[in-house]
């Protein structure tokens, strides 16, 4: 039996769909709003109240029918916020260079114009630089494969996205886009209600769909607690997402908050310690955060990777390779689930990389650890 249980959320307890969902509306949204760049897509246009048919449209167009989504998640990918940055940056890029390729002046108006930085105003003049030379443009959803292709880890997609931009931006820091494109997600995912914001976005946050039967996966919890399993979770998630449906659900009462660790904690750790940014999976420190139970960023970067004789102390489960990678660098064991944006196609990427355990769904982990539910 493991000492230690360590779950991530999306794709293992809850549905990872309205996650997605929102990060196509933010990435069409930072492309299409007069708010930001304000181009024509080929998509339906720009409204803060989509119906579930113009969302699924928006989504197939700029994820490509989740080819982009699947070939992020297979290099390591995990999270949303990632995902709309890598995406946005591409199309982004593709309007300028078209732009670039009818004026010779477009490259100094835009270092103009970025010269104080990535904003919500340097985006807008942007586009009005890029309507100005090209009134007709609009976008066809073709950029990401055109950056990145070939490209196999986050790394190599956040320095193709830097070399990119730098034409463009050299004195400007990339970051700073990361961060609009953060916080205009979470005005999709949260809702006006939960932001304080008048953009007229319903939110997500109390749309979720469980993957497995709340009640049976309570009592999975409490028979794990039972027999004396330290629960904990490492989330891409941030602190309010994290906490709302899981508290709805019945779940987060199982976890001490001390080994629970969402994208929140992530963030204000990469703050704390920018030398060692990214700290989102796949790197491992969401998960040695909640194992150790441990809040000082300075003492959790000075572990030595991996922890000898882990592997069977300590069971993460996870849907995705990014956490199957933390897993390898931490040195524990890896249960997949396979009920991840894939589903079952995902069994022979998980049988190659070795994993310990490969279940239909969450709840096999009381066949795998032999569990008598505790009456």
């Amino acid at each position: 039996m493991f000492k230690t249980v360590l779950f991530d959320v999306d794709g293992v307890m809850l549905s990872e769909e309205r996650y997605f969902d929102a990060s196509a509306l933010t990435v069409h949204e930072l492309l299409t709003s007069d708010r930001f760049l304000g181009v024509q897509t080929v998509s339906p246009p720009f409204t803060p109240a989509p119906d579930d048919d113009t969302i699924r449209a928006i989504r197939r167009d700029v994820f490509r029918r989740d080819e982009v989504l699947e070939g992020l998640k297979n290099i390591g990918v995990n999270a949303n916020w990632d995902m709309v940055y890598f995406v946005f940056v591409a199309e982004l890029v593709r309007a300028l260079e078209v732009a670039n390729s009818r004026s010779s002046d477009v490259v100094a108006q835009a270092q103009a114009v970025l010269d104080a930085g990535w904003t919500e105003a340097s985006l807008r003049a942007l586009g009005e630089i890029v309507r100005s030379v090209v009134p007709e443009y609009v976008v066809q959803w073709d950029g990401y494969g055109a950056l990145y292709e070939g490209a196999s880890s986050r790394s190599e997609l956040m320095e193709r996205a830097r070399t990119a931009l730098a034409r463009y931006a050299p004195n400007a820091d990339a970051h700073a886009l990361w961060q609009v494109g953060q916080e205009t997600f979470q005005e999709w995912y949260l809702g006006d209600a939960y932001t304080g914001k008048a953009t007229g976005k319903a939110g997500f946050l109390t749309s979720e769909y469980p993957i497995v039967d709340p009640a049976a996966f309570a009592a999975l919890l409490a028979d794990l607690k039972a027999a004396g399993v330290t629960l904990g979770i490492a989330t891409g998630r941030p602190e309010i997402e994290t906490r709302v449906p899981l508290t709805h659900f019945g779940w987060l009462s199982f976890f001490d908050p001390a080994r629970v660790t969402n994208a929140s904690d992530v963030v204000a750790a990469e703050e704390q310690a920018p030398h060692a940014r990214p700290l989102s999976k796949p790197h491992p420190f969401s998960y040695l955060r909640s194992l150790r139970g441990e809040r000082d960023v300075a003492k959790l970067l000075q572990v030595e990777l991996p922890i000898p004789g882990l592997r069977g102390e300590v069971l993460i489960v996870g849907d995705s390779i990014a956490d199957k990678l933390a897993a390898d660098r931490l040195g524990a064991s890896f249960a997949a689930v396979l009920t991840g944006l894939e589903g079952q196609a995902a069994r022979p990427k998980f049988e190659r990389l070795g994993a310990e355990y490969i279940l239909n769904d969450v709840l096999e982990l009381r066949r795998v650890l032999a569990l008598t539910p505790v009456d």
